[in-house]
């Protein structure tokens, strides 16, 4: 049995955790969300917790186990406090705008990169070059900023391109000169 899926999720005051089948759905003070939990794992609320057992001892219910606890546990954080995603952008000329609900960045190309952001996210740019991206959702903040990082990943000699705040980049060493004789 999981030691992560052990761990009963505590409820806070203002978030309300619903079961209904195999849909686990929390509602709180910055949004709601839901999820669609297999059958191989069952959720119980007792005391103002929420426990995650192991329907059968097979191997997909061993694998979700902890998996489904993390994930509700994600959930219940997200509508409380949120979460928040900040990229930086390095490089002579790179740089971004915010227009309504999209992003337009000038990365070097040729024309101006478009980025729709998507519904349950929060785009704020603070300056030129940095972007924060919050919202209620783990998953789809994660993968919006990695969405907008795969628009320009970091360069491997001099450092440009889209990096999330405080990602160190390894440089390589470029060519070497001809040695002088």
């Amino acid at each position: 049995m999981s030691r992560v899926g052990r761990v009963p999720i505590h409820i806070p005051d203002g978030v309300q955790l619903k079961v209904d089948g195999n849909i686990v759905s929390v509602k709180g003070p910055k949004g709601d969300l839901s999820l669609t939990v297999p059958s191989h794992v069952a959720v119980k609320i007792e005391d103002g917790m929420a426990l995650v057992h192991p329907v059968s001892g097979g191997r997909e219910a061993r694998a979700l186990h902890g998996t489904m606890r993390v994930q509700i546990n994600n959930m219940v954080v997200g509508v409380t406090k949120g979460f928040e995603k900040a990229l930086e952008i390095q490089g002579i000329g790179f740089r971004v705008q915010q227009q309504g609900s999209t992003l337009s960045f000038s990365l070097g190309y040729s024309h101006p990169v478009v980025f729709n952001v998507p519904t349950g996210i929060d785009a704020v740019v603070e300056k030129a070059t940095a972007v924060t991206l919050r919202g209620v959702s783990k998953y789809l903040v994660g993968q919006t900023a990695a969405n907008i990082r795969a628009l320009r990943p970091p360069d491997a000699y001099k450092g440009k391109g889209i990096r999330y705040a405080g990602e160190v980049i390894k440089l390589k060493a470029g060519k070497s000169g001809k040695a002088a004789s």
